[in-house]
């Protein structure tokens, strides 16, 4: 009992044990049960499962406030809300892999699970990362501030996000590096083939894998913002990491409910943007004004309406060209 009681990364043991083994018995249920027989994935599922994914994400807000206190929950909270959004601008650049790697909607799924999987350990490996340098040197939240409100200002300049996948390096890279089939094979990520000059059976990559791999990358990109965001709201790793992992678990059915109105949130980059710049400055406004902190129900509510605001914008400018 004394081990489950210790402290680790600013909390105790059976705080993290517990919510990795939530985060598991998750996964093996979306996995085993949910979509056990690879089937597509409808709009209205995709709906439940995120309304579902979602509302567990928020219930947990209330476990932080029963073991943590108001304060850090308002922390969770803010930071759930910020890397969901943050996750909606994923979405766009899942669906243009899919897009230009042809994958079928009833195979998405199984790249996506494995994704998040992926997802989930390199983002402990950054928070933790990022945890230990914030610790040893408090100076570098200025860094993480100033870097959200340039990337804040750069994502609403003219020609930014704009890609052209048949240029991207990885691809490019892997396509001549590896052996890649031009077909998918079902499900497979990997297949075994004859080598067209030996006659040998070999192991050649799918592009199923291609989607893997390319996803895994953009998220990493991704994190480059989401993780310094967070870090500006709490320096706190347990309010850090359960906040992005709750927001990321619902990502696949985010993905499957947004993948066909996508165009419907046509100004949602720049709300997002609007959002990291005020994150960005909230630690030079707490020290202009002489506070220890930016207030954590300021920060959610001004959070809310910043989201609110241009998710509305969007879908009322967009309902004119219907």
């Amino acid at each position: 009992m004394d081990i489950l009681t210790s402290i680790f990364l600013g909390q105790p043991l059976w705080m993290w044990l517990g919510f990795l083994g939530v985060v598991g018995l998750l996964l093996a249920f979306d996995l085993g049960v949910l979509h056990r027989d690879g089937h597509e994935i409808e709009v209205r599922e995709s709906l439940m499962l995120s309304g579902f994914y979602i509302a567990l994400g928020l219930a947990f807000s209330g476990f932080v406030w029963w073991q943590l206190g108001a304060q850090s929950s308002l922390e969770y909270l803010t930071g759930f809300v910020v890397e969901k959004s943050l996750a909606m601008d994923n979405v766009f650049v899942i669906a243009m892999i899919f897009g230009y790697l042809a994958i079928p909607r009833h195979l998405q799924h199984r790249v996506l699970f494995w994704g998040v999987l992926g997802v989930i350990i390199l983002r402990a490996i950054m928070i933790g990362f990022g945890a230990t340098l914030v610790s040893e040197f408090g100076w570098l939240l200025y860094v993480f501030a100033a870097f959200l409100i340039f990337t804040g200002i750069r994502m609403i300049m003219p020609g930014h996000g704009e890609t052209d996948l048949s240029k991207n390096p990885v691809l490019v890279f892997m396509k001549r590096r590896f052996r890649v089939t031009e077909q998918l094979h079902g499900d497979k990520f990997f297949v075994r083939q004859a080598d067209p000059q030996t006659g040998r059976l070999v192991r050649y990559m799918t592009p199923l894998f291609l989607a893997l791999v390319m996803i895994e990358i953009a998220d990493v990109i991704f994190a480059v913002d989401s993780v310094p965001a967070i870090f500006a709201i709490t320096t706190d790793p347990y309010i850090v990491y359960t906040s992005n992992i709750f927001a990321i678990l619902g990502l696949r059915a985010l993905y499957f409910a947004l993948a066909a109105i996508l165009h419907r949130f046509a100004y949602l980059k720049q709300a997002l943007a609007v959002l990291l710049v005020f994150i960005g400055s909230k630690i030079f406004v707490a020290d202009l004004l002489g506070w220890e902190k930016f207030p954590a129900e300021w920060s959610l509510g001004i959070t809310f309406v910043i989201l609110a605001s241009g998710i509305g914008y969007s879908l009322r400018r967009t309902a004119k060209v219907q």
